[in-house]
């Protein structure tokens, strides 16, 4: 799968690299115009880039707390049916087997 997300990534920066070298060619500015548009949309790019890595960052913190919830959640209430039920611990079984 990550290489999958990195052949994309590869493709789309190397694209990425081919439109700006072509658009350099064609650009209606000046050079000095144009490295200040390519410097403005870096900079815009690069905010960009870093609010979305900071959502996925707090996502992805939000999914494994939620995740040790359930974990928890879930080993409670095996606890809790197992007392219910009256059943002796795997520790209890594995005794009674070798007497």
């Amino acid at each position: 799968m990550t290489e999958k997300i990195d052949s994309s990534a590869g493709y789309f920066l190397t694209g990425l690299v081919i439109g700006a070298a072509i658009s350099m060619f064609f650009a209606p500015k000046s050079g000095e115009g144009s490295r200040k548009y390519i410097l403005k949309k870096l900079n815009e790019g690069k905010k960009h880039a870093q609010k979305k890595a900071r959502e996925l960052s707090e996502s992805a913190e939000d999914l494994f707390e939620r995740g040790k919830e359930l974990v928890n959640e879930t080993k409670e209430e095996i606890a809790a049916q197992l007392d219910e039920a009256g059943e002796p611990s795997p520790q209890e079984k594995s005794k009674a087997k070798s007497v």
